[in-house]
């Protein structure tokens, strides 16, 4: 039997979850279908909240060590990856427990269903649940099923393990390798890379291009790389052979220079990015698909205006809190009857790489500038000069800004170091409202705070 509803989203995740609380608040009967059968999507599941937690744990343990330096604490500090993952599984849980009290506090119109969504036209989709099959029609819907991580089909790929088996909730890898190998050189591989490496583990990335964060612009990778720890040893321009198991350990072939290489570690994972998962029968409503997933205008609507691609399934920008926005746009555009009202603007969208140290960006950078015929003025502050970064033991990095050189706006701006996943979303704000140069230099910043070196790197330029 037929249920009709006014919206259904798949998937539960940031691209989903944000837009219904609204739709539902607003009077809609919204239906979401996730087959984990909770709220969150991969973010919380084997995303940023879980790789966070046990970057903060090693966090922690690289600050103690560095305090040892100074005679603050005692020298033989160990660490327990074990009790790290239950650290990490504890702060999964406790917001799975806040996501279904969010979702049980919710108008009674917005209901979750575990299962599987299948397309059987533009307006019906078919959800298999353990308890059977249900067919909803709905007059909106938002596709929001996320991504999960690419496997390149090579010799020996079903010896790699994923971000995912280091991440999930109870994940199989629940102790610290002596040495692992990361295929890739993403932001995932690094992050993954300098937590270990911080941990203890002996850490080598193998990476196909000659430079690391391919998508990102290049000085600022570059500039990242240099300061990451050399202990990791990251081999460049590679091209890969195979994976090969033995009693004791993984190895895995590959050439560099002409010449074919070796390396042998405990684990092998691969983090060569993240794929579309398309929902089944979305090939044949004629919607725009490509490698990247289903696209999306601004408004978030496909080429079929009531149905939106919100959320790691467009491609455009695989960050939670893009997602969250994007579910928003769509939302807004449904309670205008699948009229444009509201746009997405990825332009102001912050991006942050978890490494040791962390490292953020929002805005054009240098190379897109270029690109667009833009002439910028950029300025920075030095954090070996920052009190707060000094009191934390972390004083190195920057904090760049971009500013077009005719109007004087600041336009794009990077942070290396101390905070720079928080201090970026000021720069962001300023960024998308327009702030110019004086704007920037004049605000008083706490002290001692990070954030210091926002308002000092532009003064320079007055």
């Amino acid at each position: 039997m037929e249920e009709k509803v006014d919206v259904l989203t798949i998937g539960a995740g940031a691209g989903a979850y944000p837009g219904a609380f609204r739709l539902a608040k607003a009077g809609k009967k919204v239906i979401m279908v996730d087959e984990k059968g909770v709220i969150s999507g991969n973010c919380l599941a084997e995303g940023c909240v879980p790789s966070k937690s046990i970057r903060q744990a090693a966090s922690f343990y690289r600050y103690f060590k560095k305090s040892h330096e100074f005679g603050i604490f005692a020298k033989d500090l160990t660490c327990d990856y074990k009790k790290i993952t239950e650290y990490k599984n504890g702060v999964q849980n406790l917001r799975y427990a806040q996501h279904a009290q969010e979702l049980k506090e919710a108008e009674t119109n917005l209901v979750l269903i575990k299962g599987t969504a299948y397309f059987i036209d533009e307006h019906r989709v078919k959800v298999l649940t353990d308890k059977g099959e249900k067919v909803f029609y709905a007059d909106s819907i938002i596709i929001a099923s996320g991504a999960k991580p690419f496997v390149l089909p090579i010799e020996g790929s079903q010896y790699c393990i994923t971000s995912t088996d280091i991440y999930k909730l109870n994940p199989p890898i629940d102790y610290l390798p002596k040495s692992i190998i990361i295929l890739g050189a993403g932001y995932i591989s690094l992050e993954t890379a300098t937590i270990f490496n911080e941990l203890g583990s002996k850490v080598t990335v193998i990476q196909r291009s000659n430079r690391v964060l391919t998508e990102m612009d290049e000085t600022f990778a570059k500039k990242l790389y240099g300061m990451i720890d050399p202990n990791i040893d990251v081999k460049l321009g590679t091209k890969l052979i195979k994976i090969q198991k033995s009693t004791n350990n993984y190895s895995v072939f590959y050439e560099q220079n002409g010449q074919q290489m070796q390396a042998k570690a405990d684990l092998v994972m691969m983090a060569f990015g993240r794929v579309p998962v398309i929902p089944e029968g979305a090939d044949k409503l004629g919607l725009e698909i490509t490698k990247k997933g289903i696209v999306s205008r601004p408004s978030m609507q496909t080429n079929i205006k009531h149905i939106y691609s919100s959320g790691d399934i467009n491609g455009k920008s695989m960050l939670f809190h893009s997602a969250t926005r994007q579910s928003l746009v769509a939302a807004n555009n449904i309670l205008a009857n699948n009229t444009p009202i509201d746009y997405m603007d990825y332009s102001c969208v912050p991006n942050s790489v978890f490494t040791f140290p962390e490292a953020a960006f929002v805005g054009i950078l240098p190379s897109q500038a270029k690109a667009m015929g833009i002439d910028i003025i950029e300025t920075s502050f030095d954090l070996s000069f920052d009190a707060k970064a000094q009191i934390l033991t972390e004083a190195k990095g920057e904090i760049r800004q971009f500013y077009d050189a005719k109007s004087l706006k600041l336009i794009g701006a990077w942070i290396i170091g101390e905070d720079a996943s928080t201090l970026i979303g000021e720069l962001g704000v300023l960024i998308q409202q327009g702030a110019k140069l004086k704007d920037v230099a004049e605000y008083a910043n706490q002290h001692p705070s990070t954030a210091e070196g926002i308002s000092k790197a532009s003064r320079k330029l007055l």
